[in-house]
């Protein structure tokens, strides 16, 4: 590990420096030995951090050890990947804030594939929705695509599983440390996933999951990928924060239809009638990616 990829590590570990500070600092100087020499006034008047919080970052920034965590991550097989590493996503690198850093458990070549596509959508889906993902995903994968999603209960879960009974690849990001996966019923699959296919974090191993990470967390799952698919959502849910995302970074969005009397069809019914591509066959999905099917 060199030295800035080793200052990037030890300062993923500080609890109070949130990535967006890290990412910036990392943007102005790439070396970061800028950390170490803002003054106070400057971190107040560039990062509206205040002397007594720096103060904490720093005191805990010298209190690991990078050989120790080092070594501790190794025996767990957790890996680091800092934002200038040549195996970062590409497509994820793109978006207006990228996680600066990410550890991951898996084949990380799997997140710089051509055809990833994320799948997100309700905790309960109905009989409908599961008829529906397979019937989408099916093909999907068959063509080799990589499914990408938040190892959520629910559709998260049947997207995921959907790639292992077919053969496929699958990749989770997931909302706290690569030590904490949740929910906890979820720890099976995230088994298998760590094994052979990829588990991403943005946050520190230790790290347990916050409500305010899974926002963050989702601009991953559609920054990552060429585009998200919105399988039963709600009319307010994460699944559509994840949608919202996925355009701002512009990115494709689809949407399965649903009735007009499901509670959780009203929120992909009305991504459909704002403009996202209505879905009923893998083959939507194919023709807006001719040069990937191609491929």
């Amino acid at each position: 590990m060199d030295d800035v990829t080793k200052k990037l590590f030890l300062l993923a570990h500080c609890k109070e420096l949130n990535s967006q500070i890290i990412y910036k600092l990392l943007t102005i100087d790439p070396s970061l030995q800028i950390f170490f020499q803002l003054k106070d006034g400057e971190w107040l008047n560039y990062f509206n951090v205040k002397k007594h919080k720096i103060d904490n970052i720093k005191t805990e920034y010298y209190s690991y050890s990078a050989d120790l965590l080092i070594k501790k991550y190794n025996q767990q097989n957790i890996s680091f990947l800092p934002l200038f590493d040549p195996n970062y996503p590409y497509l994820l690198k793109q978006i207006a804030d990228p996680p600066p850093f990410l550890f991951y458990k898996g084949n990380i070549t799997l997140a710089s594939r051509k055809k990833l596509i994320s799948v997100v959508g309700t905790r309960y889906p109905s009989e409908y929705g599961v008829k529906a993902l397979e019937h989408v995903l099916k093909p999907l994968i068959q063509e080799k695509w990589v499914i990408v999603s938040g190892l959520a209960k629910g559709i998260d879960t049947l997207a995921h599983e959907a790639a292992l009974n077919h053969g496929g690849e699958t990749i989770a990001v997931i909302g706290g440390g690569l030590e904490h996966i949740y929910p906890r019923q979820n720890q099976t699959l995230a088994n298998k996933l760590m094994t052979s296919h990829l588990i991403l974090s943005e946050h520190s191993p230790s790290t347990s999951p916050q409500k305010w990470h899974f926002p963050k967390r989702n601009r991953i799952i559609s920054g990552i990928s060429l585009g998200t698919l919105i399988i039963q959502a709600k009319q307010r849910s994460g699944s559509l924060i994840t949608a919202h995302q996925a355009l701002e970074q512009n990115r494709e969005v689809f949407a399965i239809p649903g009735s007009i009397f499901d509670e959780c069809s009203i929120g992909g019914n009305e991504l459909i009638q704002n403009g996202a591509k209505l879905v009923q066959h893998a083959s939507h999905i194919f023709e807006e990616f001719p040069q990937e099917v191609e491929m």
